[in-house]
């Protein structure tokens, strides 16, 4: 069977879509880097809730199915207060903390959910190619990406493909375009275009070099107070995290565990969706019997 779609309701009272998949005890929510939607989890979201894990793959907002807010909020601490308004209600339907998953944009919310927002709020966290610190020049080859043709759009999905073609083109074009067509728009005019609020990205361009080291000491102060169970997964050839932040990031949280990914980008999960999967699967074995060697203790 497919998975479930479930709405949740984000901090302004905005709606989030997000799919489910599996059943279990233990939830496990992940989030979606910028730009994409939650589809850019589905071959992994599966794989986990095999393993017997309630897993929610959620469209943030601006993206996706979710709410283009009227506010056009989407600052780093925007999306941080979504998830600790989606995690609250995960909690209400299984009575047990969710471990988060996220890559990029998705990341960096867990950090200032449970950094900052609501210390306490997650049971584990997964960050995916995204540390506090980030190299700029990659940055703004995301961001370029991303602003290439939002206005004009394509006339067809097949030039949405050519243009992730340039962008990566160490990655095999996709022969079948189906799953690409859900990270698009088709607009009354006949164009497509991304699956995002432009506003999204005005948030994006306007942060000018100042605000933009603002936030990564926001969230050199957030990842500062995390004392949860943490796994860091960078891929190798990532052009948005070095060794060096890497390094930097486990001077912080010093119990944090971290996987490097050989032959993927900052993309990982996309890149090598089979490392990234078992590596995560990894993980949550690891937490569960972790849990339940505390429990026997407490027992004894």
């Amino acid at each position: 069977m497919g998975p479930k779609r479930v709405e949740f309701q984000g901090a302004e009272k905005n709606r989030l879509i997000a799919d489910r998949y599996g059943e279990g005890s233990q939830p496990v929510l992940m989030l979606h880097g910028g730009g994409q939607t939650r589809h850019s989890w589905d071959a992994a979201a599966a794989r986990i809730a095999d393993l017997g894990h309630p897993v929610y793959s959620l469209d943030q907002r601006g993206h996706g199915e979710s709410d283009w807010v009227s506010s056009e909020n989407y600052t780093f601490h925007d999306f941080g207060r979504d998830l600790v308004a989606v995690t609250r209600q995960i909690v209400a339907l299984h009575r047990a903390k969710p471990v988060v998953v996220g890559a990029s944009l998705g990341g960096l919310a867990g950090m200032f959910a449970e950094g900052q927002e609501s210390p306490g709020g997650l049971s584990a966290l997964v960050l995916v190619d995204i540390t506090p610190r980030m190299d700029m020049g990659g940055v703004s080859k995301i961001i370029g990406f991303m602003g290439d043709r939002v206005e004009e759009g394509f006339a067809n999905v097949e030039e949405a493909a050519d243009a992730i073609s340039r962008y990566l083109p160490n990655r095999a074009r996709p022969r079948d375009l189906s799953g690409l067509s859900k990270n698009l728009r088709l607009h009354e005019d006949g164009r497509y275009r991304w699956h995002w609020d432009p506003a999204f990205l005005k948030t994006r361009q306007h942060n000018d070099r100042k605000l933009s080291e603002q936030v990564q000491a926001d969230l050199l102060a957030a990842v500062s107070n995390l004392s949860l169970p943490v796994l860091l997964i960078r891929g190798r050839n990532s052009e948005l995290v070095s060794m060096d932040h890497v390094n930097e990031f486990l001077e912080q949280v010093p119990h944090a565990k971290f996987t490097d990914i050989q032959d993927a980008g900052h993309m990982v999960a996309g890149d090598r969706n089979d490392v990234f999967a078992s590596a995560v699967e990894d993980f949550l074995v690891e937490l569960k019997s972790d849990a339940e060697l505390a429990m026997a203790k407490e027992l004894i």
